[in-house]
């Protein structure tokens, strides 16, 4: 069977159909969970436009797109853990004073990431990645979770700007090592039965970036080599209020490139996105990107 070449005509009902997917998708979503989805369809077809003609495409997560596999994002309203602040455990100085409470708190953290599954926003960054290679673009998944769904879904080469919660790190010779063998989930453990570097026996933290703490150089290297001269930069799941995330979109803008915000709402980087989708990104990804 001989295959044809697809026309323009072609194309245009596939960007039709994905449009009416997404409605559909969308009416569903408002349905059951009574919170809006929205895009205009010229807004659409110009993005897939772009999508197409962009040679380095860049993405940026965060943890609006984990929570809708049911990971906690401990911010607001649902900050606490038990009755401390989530955000204060995440942080060195937590960590100097009570190591054994951090690493119940990311033992927790643990067993909850460990049930949950990817979602369709993060396929469809798979199936992005794919499409990308395939084409021979330029592609880079960064994120700010610490989960590993993206690596679950099957993207490769992810760019974890926050550290691994499955990777360690020794405090004293800083070898990074595998996630630590189960514990007790009691607190106050003893300090030497906190898990410990199999090279030198020094106490193990957990290989993530706290507040306080600065990306490691590598990271930034990566990050900064994605970002120079991107043409399309997809934001998704994330306020990115944090450094040096805030600044990833002005940048690409600044240079020329095009923003897309996938997001629940407005945020304060929305100024700088030529294109935003309103909706869960389970919806509104494969929906965007017709996959």
């Amino acid at each position: 069977m001989k295959l044809r070449r697809a026309t323009r005509q072609d194309t245009s009902m596939r960007r039709n159909w994905a449009y009416g997917l997404a409605l559909k998708l969308a009416r569903v979503y408002m349905d059951r969970s009574g919170q809006r989805c929205s895009f205009a369809g010229s807004q659409l077809e110009e993005f897939t436009s772009v999508l197409e003609a962009a040679h380095k495409v860049t993405v940026l997560s965060g943890a609006g797109i984990s929570a809708e596999s049911g990971i906690p994002t401990f911010r607001g309203a649902g900050g606490l853990w038990r009755n401390f602040d989530a955000t204060e455990l995440a942080t060195p100085y937590a960590f100097a004073a009570n190591p054994s409470l951090v690493w119940e708190f990311y033992h927790y953290r643990r067993c909850i990431v460990a049930a949950a599954a990817p979602n369709a926003g993060h396929y469809a960054l798979e199936a992005l990645q794919r499409k990308c290679e395939q084409q021979g673009k330029l592609f880079t998944l960064l994120t700010q979770n610490i989960d590993g769904l993206h690596a679950k879904a099957g993207s490769s080469n992810v760019v974890e700007l926050h550290g691994s919660m499955w990777r360690t790190r020794c405090c004293h010779c800083n070898n990074i090592q595998g996630a630590p063998e189960p514990m007790a989930k009691e607190a106050n453990i003893p300090s030497m039965q906190l898990p410990r570097c199999k090279l030198c026996n020094g106490l193990l933290r957990p290989h993530v970036v706290w507040f306080g703490e600065c990306l490691e150089v590598e990271t930034m290297e990566c990050a900064h080599n994605a970002l120079e001269d991107c043409d399309l930069l997809l934001v998704i799941g994330t306020s990115a209020v944090v450094q040096p995330a805030a600044g990833f979109a002005p940048l690409v803008k600044a240079h020329g490139g095009a923003v897309a915000e996938f997001n629940t709402e407005d945020t304060p980087i929305s100024d700088n996105c030529r294109f935003k989708f309103h909706g869960p990104a389970a919806v509104m990804l494969p929906a965007a990107l017709g996959i």
